[in-house]
């Protein structure tokens, strides 16, 4: 189990880029698969994008292909979303989480989640 912090978030203009990041404490985040999630009120938490153990694959939800990239460091603990071209649609709670298993993609057995990190972009 490792325990999430996310940060990074703010108010943005359209077309802005912003990086967030998510601080992982416990031995055990080289060996977890990360994913990136966000939620607008009422709606459900989805899945954004996912990187697997070693960074070497990755994944995104259609809405965000080619203008957001996930990254991780393991030896600072921590894994990153970098959002390009950001959209009044883009505006959400963001979540970093973690699980034990890369496919398949999608909400089940996320175990692990930040406390979200508040994003909002304005037209």
């Amino acid at each position: 189990q490792v325990q999430l912090v996310e940060s990074g978030g703010g108010l943005v203009q359209a077309g802005d880029s912003l990086r967030l990041s998510c601080v992982a404490s416990g031995r055990t985040f080289s060996s977890r698969v990360m994913g990136w999630f966000r939620q607008t009120p009422g709606k459900e938490r989805n899945l954004l994008a996912a990187i697997n153990w070693g960074g070497t694959n990755t994944d995104y939800a259609d809405s965000v292909k080619g203008r957001f990239t996930i990254s991780r460091d393991d030896a600072k603990n921590t894994v990153y979303l970098q959002m390009n071209s950001l959209k009044p649609e883009d505006t959400a709670v963001y979540y970093c989480a973690a699980r034990a298993f890369y496919y398949p993609l999608n909400t089940y057995g996320w175990g692990d989640w930040g406390q979200g990190t508040q994003v909002t972009v304005s037209s």
